[in-house]
Formats: C-alpha cells, sequence, structure tokens
C-alpha cells in the first residue's frame, strides 16, 4: 500500500498531540495516510503496553488512517543505531510516502529527540540503493520521502510553517482522548503526571488556537522544517 504521508511518533499518542488535526484534515481530502509508532509506550507511569496497543488502535480507527504499525522499539532505550534504522527503512520503501511526520527536534522527553533524529536519519538512508532490505521475501527497492517535517510537542518550539486545521480540532481531541488511561481524569487514583493535568489536555486546543490566531483562522498546527519551504507564487501564501 502506497500511502501519501506517513506520521512517525515515539509513542503510541505522540502522533495525535502533535499533529492529528493535520492527519484528519488530509483524510478528509483523500490522502491516504499511516501512523508508526516506535515503541509501545511501556514505561508510562499509568496504564500498560497492552492497554495502549488498544488506545492506539482506538484512536486510528478515529482518525481513519489507513493502517497503523507498531515497531516495538524499547521504550526510553531505542537508540540511533544500524538496525533501528534500518526496521523504519524498510517501513519507509514498503508504504513510499511523499511526506514523512516524525516527533519534535528536541522536547523534554529524550525519546522524541531522539525518535526525530532516528527517522529523519532513516529518511536520509532509504534512499540508497546500496542499503538493501527486503520485505515479504523480495527485495525492496529504494525510496526517499520528499519531505521530513517534524511536529511540535511539550516546548512551544517556533514553528516554520502552520497548517490551518480549523474544523479537525473536535476530532483531534476526541482522539487523543482515546488514551483514557494517560490524560486527565479526576476519578483515577494512579500517580499525577505532566500530562494528566487538566491544564494540559487544555492545552491541546489553546495552542491550536493561538496559532491559528496568528495567520488569522480558527485553529492551526505548526510543524519545523529540515530545508527551506518553497512556494510555487505569493498567491498562495496567506
Amino acid at each position: 500500500m502506497k500511502l501519501d504521508i506517513l506520521a512517525f511518533g515515539a509513542h503510541p499518542d505522540d502522533v495525535e498531540l502533535g499533529c492529528g488535526a493535520t492527519l484528519a484534515k488530509e483524510i478528509s481530502l483523500g490522502k491516504k495516510v499511516g501512523i508508526v509508532d516506535l515503541t509501545r509506550g511501556e514505561l508510562g507511569t499509568r496504564g500498560s503496553a497492552e492497554l495502549r496497543d488498544k488506545e492506539a488502535q482506538k484512536s486510528a480507527e478515529i482518525l481513519g488512517v489507513e493502517v497503523r504499525e507498531n515497531l516495538a522499539f524499547a521504550d526510553g532505550f531505542f537508540t540511533n543505531d544500524k538496525d533501528h534504522q534500518l526496521a523504519i527503512i524498510q517501513l519507509i520503501r514498503k508504504y513510499q510516502p511523499k511526506i514523512v511526520l516524525c516527533n519534535a527536534i528536541d522536547d523534554r522527553h529524550i525519546d522524541h529527540g531522539k525518535g526525530s533524529k532516528l527517522v529523519s536519519d532513516a529518511c536520509f538512508l532509504s534512499g540508497l540503493a546500496k542499503i538493501a532490505t527486503h520485505h515479504n521475501n523480495e527485495v525492496q527497492q529504494e525510496w526517499r520521502p520528499e519531505n521530513v517535517y517534524h511536529y511540535i510537542q511539550w516546548k512551544n518550539i517556533e514553528p516554520d510553517f502552520v497548517v490551518d486545521v480549523s474544523g479537525f480540532i473536535d476530532l483531534k481531541v476526541k482522539s487523543v482522548l482515546a488514551y483514557s488511561s494517560q490524560f486527565f481524569d479526576p476519578e483515577s487514583d494512579e500517580p499525577e503526571t505532566p500530562i494528566t493535568s487538566k491544564n494540559f489536555i487544555d492545552s491541546v486546543t489553546y495552542r491550536a488556537r493561538d496559532l491559528g490566531r496568528l495567520i488569522g483562522v480558527e485553529h492551526a498546527e505548526g510543524f519545523t522544517t529540515e530545508r527551506y519551504v518553497a512556494v510555487e507564487n505569493l498567491d498562495k501564501i496567506f
């Protein structure tokens, strides 16, 4: 299956929090979108890996993605080495996305920055013909995505561009709340974490509203790039 967009997250829920509304919008426009989680989030304070698996599937159904895979790397301990790169290269060549979205380049959780660099490096290496990978016992062809964009997570990183996601923020929030074990629940007796506060879940909306305000729309999501953003002409900038 060839995808238009393949979104990577170090943990289940990273993609939804970082770019869920953008994915929902692109899917509504007919784009084929997939999600790859690098880990099962097994070190999360609340819940379990098994529960996160179920939550991730529910969230994928809410967004309407074509496919969701989990590479089951070690949460907190995966590294940017050959074995991890090859595992990602296999998926990039399998789905041949035009665009790859991945974690913030720098963030509070160490896996986010690591995952960002790991996926970015794998995107480059995937375009080298002399790196051999296989799928279903067949040699895969090299494939390099045209663009790699990084969504914004805990830290307020200055975006290089923003996407108007007006009309899709409610679907994003619904996909995030599918991870009921992870976020605000006044009835929960599990330990509190930085992401279990009401303020955190509210931030999903108020950050998008503020970015939208800056470009004159209702809601927006921000991204950083690894190269200049080119436009065809000035008429397409707003």
